[in-house]
């Protein structure tokens, strides 16, 4: 059997490219978890839609309770994680999701309305395991890198907890001594 010529190979490589130009996340971006449209949101090279930009009607508006009591309201589009709420709208939320949302931390945890927590999807095990070292857990606690925006969850209101769980900011005493 002959070898493939030169311009199949090429038509090969350009629905290759072409397939990686337009999908979701490049082949070296490495998957993490959380919402399918933001896991490969920093190493997308390319975003294509039908509409460049959502109209304010598209948006879901979220407000932040802040440790100080302050509320800052946000807006995110449906299939964003909470994590990047926060960060697209430069929200003043010290410490929060410092892994960037890999789940490995806790700083995103946040805690829900009843109402809204029941109709959030499943939380992982992985979750669960980084929620184990959240502090001021609550029955209706789960970390915001996890949680996607949906159109039912238009102006719900979160809670930062009071406390966070952020290794940057511990202290070795030992080398006081």
């Amino acid at each position: 059997m002959a070898a493939p010529g030169p311009a199949r190979l090429l038509r090969a490589a350009a629905a290759s490219s072409r397939r990686w130009l337009f999908s979701s996340t490049s082949p070296a971006a490495a998957p993490r978890p959380g919402c399918g449209s933001s896991a490969g949101r920093a190493a997308r090279p390319f975003s294509l839609s039908a509409r460049a930009v959502l109209s304010s009607e598209d948006k879901i508006t979220v407000h932040f309770i802040n440790r100080d009591g302050d509320k800052l309201t946000a807006k995110g589009k449906p299939g964003d994680s909470l994590l990047d709420v926060v960060v697209d709208n430069n929200l003043d939320i010290d410490g929060f999701g410092a892994c960037e949302g890999t789940l490995a931390c806790s700083t995103c945890h946040l805690i829900f309305e009843d109402h809204i927590f029941e109709k959030l999807d499943a939380i992982t095990d992985e979750e669960m395991d980084m929620l184990d070292l959240a502090y001021g857990l609550t029955e209706t606690s789960r970390l915001g890198c996890q949680i996607c925006l949906k159109k039912s969850m238009n102006d719900m209101t979160v809670r930062v907890p009071e406390a966070v769980a952020d290794a940057r900011q511990s202290v070795d005493m030992s080398k006081n001594s």
